[in-house]
């Protein structure tokens, strides 16, 4: 549970946690966790990243989530405060979706986002 006056920057979905449990069950490094961050990249300006922690990084912010570890990287926080993330299997392709209400735009592939850092004076109401 969240300490009050500090709420969680991501949740997760089952199917996310479920995921993310997985990839870090299966890896063959002694990883803990996923870091999430954001990068300059993509058609629409900016790309989610995601990789496997073994070792935290100072400043990450900590998420643990139906028993799933994120790390979120601390330049990406402002950008992903609110997000919900999801894990999806279609037709055509899996992987994890991002529901981000600081999202301004997407590319039509959904590969890449434009972001704006959340406005924490709202958040405080």
């Amino acid at each position: 549970m969240a300490s009050a006056g500090k709420f969680q920057v991501m949740t997760l979905t089952d199917a996310a946690a479920d995921r993310v449990k997985e990839l870090v069950g299966n890896s063959d490094k002694n990883a803990v966790g996923l870091r999430v961050g954001i990068k300059k990249g993509g058609c629409a300006g900016m790309e989610y990243t995601m990789d496997l922690v073994e070792e935290p990084k100072a400043g990450d912010d900590v998420i643990e989530d139906k028993g799933a570890k994120l790390f979120v990287d601390p330049s990406a926080v402002l950008f992903l405060l609110g997000t919900e993330m999801d894990f999806e299997v279609t037709k055509f392709r899996s992987g994890f979706v991002f529901k981000n209400p600081n999202e301004v735009s997407a590319c039509g592939c959904g590969e890449s986002v434009s972001l704006q850092a959340a406005d924490l004076n709202a958040l405080a109401r």
